[in-house]
């Protein structure tokens, strides 16, 4: 079955904002209108610098580099003194990306792994000395909500129960959110303006309602290095399925019944995007492509069990995975194969966006410079 995208694909619709990943094409910008957002997480640091424009914003500049900062961090509780070094390296680009544009306008945030190390203040305090960048560690709620937000022009004007999950290194986000009393053409508009939290006032009108949401401490590096000690591939990929899912216990749609019609999932992450990729045989990614597709749960465990069938050599030569990838992809891919299997629906979409996009869209909100973008 060909996979569906939305119409006008791998762009966000007018109403809402568009943030391709890499520029287009270089640009002269006022550095009064800039922004940056950068998201330094358990394996990787990325950055955007953008500008609003219109109920829109546009990417200047970006950044993306693997650091692995969280490498054994599951076994000592501490951030090791290669990966702070790997990673203040970056940073360093980061930082002259910065400079070079001129920014003061800028959210830096850091998440699980800095969140869960003892040596994370220290860390930060040793980042802004070297780079000038003050780091903040950001809750999980926040990180939540700043995901969802991102995936806001994703939603079906048929949903009215979404499901937004966001696959990190460290952890894995999911937001469950009623959208039945919002009407179908508002339903963008009310996830965007979560940004502000997921506790929305009364203002008179209908309003996206967060049912539950959970911060899983359980990611793609840190579900791997759970079961690292296990030889056996497929044994290692059920153990990694079956532990996640003990996790969400707590989640309170977990237990409950949940209607197939009008129900919508979106994932967000270097995995979800992987997979797509690998489904449409991508040996070199493009975002157009990927951002917005629309997958089954056929068509993704597919995927899946191609991957198995290669084994460990196999992924790590595969061009549609990546060398940065390979190491990681069957841990994410046990989160997100639990997550279908859980919540059985006939569609996932696919979204190349995540916190990065909801921290620019929070800072160019607050600031008022994103047109009627919320009206």
């Amino acid at each position: 079955m060909t996979p569906e995208r939305p119409n006008a694909e791998g762009a966000f619709p007018a109403e809402a904002w568009s943030a391709p990943v890499e520029p287009s094409e270089p640009r002269t910008s006022d550095p009064a209108q800039l922004y940056a957002a950068l998201d330094l997480g358990t394996n990787s640091c990325r950055m955007l610098i953008a500008q609003p424009r219109g109920t829109q914003f546009h990417v200047i500049d970006s950044f993306s580099k693997t650091v692995r900062l969280g490498l054994g961090l599951e076994a000592s509780g501490r951030l090791s003194r290669a990966s702070m070094g790997r990673t203040v390296q970056a940073l360093r680009v980061c930082q002259k990306k910065i400079e070079a544009h001129q920014v003061t306008r800028m959210r830096l945030v850091a998440t699980e792994a800095c969140r869960r190390a003892r040596n994370a203040r220290d860390f930060i305090r040793n980042v802004q000395r070297e780079t000038g960048l003050r780091l903040e560690i950001i809750a999980p709620e926040e990180e939540a909500r700043l995901a969802v937000v991102s995936c806001a022009s994703l939603v079906g004007k048929r949903t009215e129960q979404l499901l937004v999950v966001d696959i990190g290194g460290g952890s894995t986000e999911l937001v469950w959110i009623d959208l039945s009393e919002v009407p179908p053409k508002d339903r963008s508009r009310a996830i965007m303006r979560l940004h502000a939290g997921f506790k929305q006032p009364d203002s008179g009108r209908p309003v996206a309602k967060v049912v539950d949401w959970i911060s899983v401490p359980l990611g793609v590096a840190t579900l791997r290095d759970q079961f690292i000690d296990v030889e056996d591939d497929a044994a290692r990929f059920a153990l990694m399925s079956w532990f996640f899912e003990e996790k969400l216990a707590d989640f309170s749609p977990y237990n409950a019944e949940q209607p197939r019609e009008g129900f919508q999932i979106i994932g967000t992450s270097g995995t979800v995007t992987t997979v797509a990729a690998s489904f449409l045989g991508l040996k070199r990614y493009d975002r157009n492509k990927v951002d917005g597709l629309r997958m089954t749960s056929d068509q993704i465990d597919r995927v899946i069990r191609d991957y198995l069938d290669l084994g460990p050599e196999g992924r790590r030569t595969d061009p549609r995975i990546g060398r940065d990838r390979h190491a990681l992809i069957m841990s994410g891919a046990a989160i997100l194969q639990t997550l279908m299997r859980i919540w059985p629906t006939d569609r996932l979409s696919v979204a190349d966006r995540g916190l990065r996009e909801g921290l620019l869209y929070a800072q160019m909100c607050a600031d008022g410079v994103l047109g009627n973008a919320l009206d």
